[in-house]
């Protein structure tokens, strides 16, 4: 059983936002409807550009940080969703991709500061991942908007962007300065 209730992100502008998905090749009809719900809410929802999301595959999900590293560094996007689905089988060979994958995704964030969604289903079934994979409980769905959603987070806190959107910079000092008109930039 799953979560109950659900993240509310509100109005998310991304038209400015350039999004990486990177995808596996290994349970690629899984992977494929994912991507496709990323793609939907990038689109519909949080009104990123067609021309703004780049797209590509590895073979595996043990692949999937070093190339997300790679577009990290390149600098061609603002946050990067990597798409891929495990299942468990009879070995552990499945716990060891989990973790290998689930902390190359961080640190390939916190090492290039640029937000690395975790969009890896680890399902004990396929039933799971069907689950989480198909209509409105689509997860790429909430993945894509947590991408704009962290892009414009980091945008802001680099000084890269509008400021006061979502949670730095309001341009306001805190506390006793509160009269004061500074301008800030970033955390600052």
């Amino acid at each position: 059983m799953g979560a109950e209730g659900g993240v509310d992100f509100g109005t998310l502008d991304g038209s400015k936002v350039r999004v990486g998905i990177i995808k596996t090749r290994w349970n690629k009809n899984h992977v494929d409807n994912l991507v496709s719900g990323a793609r939907d809410a990038l689109l519909k929802e949080c009104n990123v550009l067609e021309s703004n999301i780049f797209e590509t595959e590895v073979p595996g999900a043990f692949e999937l940080p070093m190339a997300a590293k790679l577009l990290a560094m390149s600098g061609a996007v603002d946050a990067i969703i990597c798409c891929g689905v495990l299942i468990k089988g009879e070995t552990m060979h499945f716990e060891y991709i989990c973790d290998a994958v689930s902390n190359g995704i961080m640190n390939v964030g916190l090492q290039t500061s640029t937000p690395c969604i975790f969009g890896v289903l680890t399902c004990l079934n396929e039933e799971q991942v069907k689950d989480r994979s198909t209509g409105t409980n689509n997860h790429g769905l909430g993945w894509a908007k947590t991408a704009v959603e962290m892009s414009i987070l980091r945008n802001e806190a680099l000084g890269k962007a509008k400021k006061g959107l979502i949670g730095f910079s309001t341009g306001t000092p805190v506390g006793d300065g509160a009269d004061v008109k500074k301008e800030r930039v970033g955390f600052f």
